[in-house]
This record gives C-alpha cells, sequence and structure tokens, in this order.
C-alpha cells in the first residue's frame, strides 16, 4: 500500500527553526508534501513585549488561515514561544493543528515525572512549562519540571556562532539534576540531543522529531 502524501504546512516565527523542522521530515517522513509560512518578526516582537499580545494572536490567526486556504492537511508550527496563539488557531481551524512541543512532551512524560525542559529563548520557558502542565493535567499524571534558560545560546547562534550555542547548551546540560527525561524545547536544540544524551545518561526528547513522529501517525 502506498503511503500517503500530505500537504504539511510549516510556519516559523525563528529561521533558525527551519532547518531542524526539514531535517526531521527528511529523516522520520520523507514522503510528506512540507511547504514554510516565515514570519520571524514575531520572534523579535515577543521578545521586546516579553509578552504575547493581543494583535501576536491575531496575526497567528492570519497565518494559519493562510495556510489553510492552500490546501493544507494539517499545520506544524515549530515557534515556542507562542502557545496560546496556537491553542487559538487549533479552535479556529478544522484541520489538525500542532504546537512545536505537544508530542515532545507527551513521550516524556511516559518515562516519569521529574522532566527537563531546555531552552534559549527566554520567553518560551513560563509558556512551554505551562503547556506542558496543562498535557500533564490532562492525562493525570503527576510533573516536577526543571526549567533550563541556556542564556546567550540563541543569541550566539543568531551570530552565527553555532559552536558557542552547542557548547553552552551541553555545559548547561552537565549541570542537570536526577530527571527521568529531558525536552529539548527549542527545534533549534535538536542536533544536539545525541551530545548531551551521552552526557548526561537521560532519555532526551527533541520537539521536531516528536512532531514528525506525531504527524506521521496521524495520516
Amino acid at each position: 500500500m502506498t503511503e500517503p502524501t500530505p500537504r504539511i504546512m510549516l510556519i516559523h516565527a525563528l529561521r533558525e527553526s527551519q532547518v531542524p523542522a526539514w531535517r526531521a521530515f527528511e529523516a522520520g517522513w520523507p514522503q510528506a508534501r512540507i511547504f514554510n509560512l516565515l514570519d520571524d518578526s514575531l520572534s523579535a516582537d515577543v521578545a521586546a513585549a516579553g509578552r504575547l499580545t493581543d494583535e501576536m494572536v491575531e496575526r497567528f490567526l492570519t497565518l494559519g488561515r493562510y495556510a489553510a486556504g492552500t490546501g493544507a492537511d494539517a499545520i506544524q508550527f515549530t515557534c515556542s514561544a507562542f502557545g496560546p496563539a496556537i491553542e487559538a488557531v487549533k479552535r479556529d481551524l478544522s484541520i489538525p493543528v500542532f504546537s512545536p512541543s505537544e508530542a515532545a512532551f507527551e513521550a516524556a512524560l511516559e518515562k516519569g515525572s521529574r522532566i527537563g525542559l531546555m531552552v534559549t529563548f527566554p520567553v518560551s520557558l513560563k509558556l512551554l512549562g505551562d503547556e506542558m502542565t496543562a498535557i500533564a493535567a490532562k492525562k493525570g499524571k503527576p510533573l516536577d519540571i526543571h526549567g533550563i534558560l541556556v542564556e546567550g545560546a540563541i543569541a550566539a547562534l543568531q551570530s552565527g556562532d553555532t559552536a558557542e550555542h552547542d557548547r553552552l547548551a551541553l555545559e548547561a546540560a552537565k549541570k542537570l539534576p536526577a530527571l527521568d527525561a529531558l525536552v529539548l524545547g527549542q527545534f533549534s536544540l535538536a542536533h544536539m540531543a545525541k551530545p548531551i544524551a551521552e552526557a548526561t545518561g537521560l532519555p532526551v526528547f527533541t520537539t521536531p522529531d516528536s512532531a514528525v513522529t506525531k504527524l506521521r501517525g496521524l495520516f
């Protein structure tokens, strides 16, 4: 039987999220037809404001409606700092819409209750923590989140210094307490899964790979 080839729209608010998403689909679901929308002014604006505003939510609704209008069978957001806006898009559209992290959170919760959450984008930490808390509550699972913001990593990545980004992430991982699993909360951290797992001995879940697994299972 030929596997379905659905049309998946990826919506990005950071340029750095694009390549990890593409690589995850190439490795995990090459049959999918992926397309891309990028508005990196969203990440700059939420960083400047320090919070998600109603105007930003409307911009997400506009992007979601546009993606649906292109004939997308599903939408995968790759931007971790916009959970409430993504939830608004889910309510607005009839096609499946996924946040960047929900699949990784679900997988990590199967490993236990002490979950590490590593991010490099400051606004993401609280929003992703709230999202994981809501998922755990819905599943009736206990949860103890250990949040890690890797200071300076996103600035290094955006300036082209990937080696410094990776060094900072690995050093932060080595300082983690005993955990049941670790979620790398940014698409741009996904390539660090193997070295972090080797350094810590933890099960490490990445957002793009988990998202592709969940999407493929849906279709």
